[in-house]
């Protein structure tokens, strides 16, 4: 005899009342903003919280997450369901190409000149699983002349608390690793299962630390000379997104550099920048004293 037990909400949508306060609480919150054409997705994923924590419907869970202190786990749990995390090392060849063949020589010949510290401060302003932030370490290494001689600070900040675990772990899986040139890889990455994962070495950890943070608040941090903020600003509307341009314009140094994703949307909040590529900005440089 086939069981009664049907589970209510197996095929149940969020009402659209309740699916517009849903958005309203994940913008607030996160500054990301739903489409209400969502509606099946996020019926879907919520679903899978319901049955992980018990309780019992929509709404229930919805005041649930109101009760929530932002940085509580069960909020973190919830924002990765509800977005993507489609990353893997050296994604956009053409930015790392800038990076490796531009940027660095222009800091290692400052520095060779006396215009500059052998100091070099990267932000990745949205890290997810570290996946950047050690493209960004693996580059340098690779590139920079001398760099064990330099202070070299990498900081990847993401809201998604088990996201900033995973990017801590350092082990890469096979797609996120595609893309690494083989002699990046072999040199800078050790493999670590049969499957084909990879783990950062010490040379490249020893560079980058993480840390969770919000993109709506301030980061209170030392300047920047260069800071990638990228394929996040594309789940933000303008409202949301000029306090986060702002913030990150407080923290990048005069003529730092800006590199972002090539369909954030921000060009027209970056008034005073010089636009380099669709993708990179360059902070304008204080005028010179007389």
């Amino acid at each position: 005899m086939a069981s009664s037990l049907i589970d209510p909400l197996a095929q149940s949508q969020i009402p659209p009342a309740q699916m517009r306060e849903y958005i309203d609480v994940i913008y607030r919150t996160t500054g990301i903003r739903i489409p209400e054409q969502k509606t099946s997705l996020m019926s879907n994923r919520i679903r899978r919280r319901l049955r992980a924590t018990g309780v019992v419907d929509y709404e229930a869970y919805l005041k649930h997450l109101r009760g929530l202190n932002a940085k509580d786990p069960e909020w973190d749990a919830f924002l990765q369901e509800i977005t993507t995390h489609e990353t893997y090392l050296f994604r956009d060849e053409a930015q790392w190409r800038w990076f490796q063949d531009q940027f660095l020589p222009q800091v290692a010949a400052q520095a060779g000149n006396g215009d500059a510290r052998r100091q070099l401060r990267i932000w990745s302003a949205a890290a997810s699983t570290g996946d950047e932030a050690f493209t960004i370490a693996a580059c340098i290494a690779h590139k920079l002349p001398n760099f064990a001689r330099w202070s070299i600070t990498i900081l990847g900040t993401d809201i998604g608390l088990s996201a900033l675990e995973e990017a801590r772990a350092a082990v890469f899986s096979p797609r996120a690793m595609r893309l690494v040139p083989a002699e990046i890889r072999d040199k800078f990455f050790a493999r670590v299962s049969d499957e084909g994962a990879y783990r950062a070495k010490e040379v490249l950890r020893g560079m980058v630390s993480f840390r969770q943070h919000n993109l709506l608040g301030p980061l209170a941090e030392q300047p920047f000379d260069l800071i990638f903020l990228k394929n996040v600003l594309i789940y933000f509307d303008k409202q949301s997104k000029q306090p986060v341009v702002q913030n990150i314009r407080r923290i990048l140094r005069p003529d730092g550099y800006l590199v972002t994703g090539p369909a954030e949307g921000v060009s027209d909040l970056l008034q005073g920048m010089a636009r380099v590529e669709s993708w990179l900005f360059r902070n304008a440089a204080p005028p010179a004293k007389s």
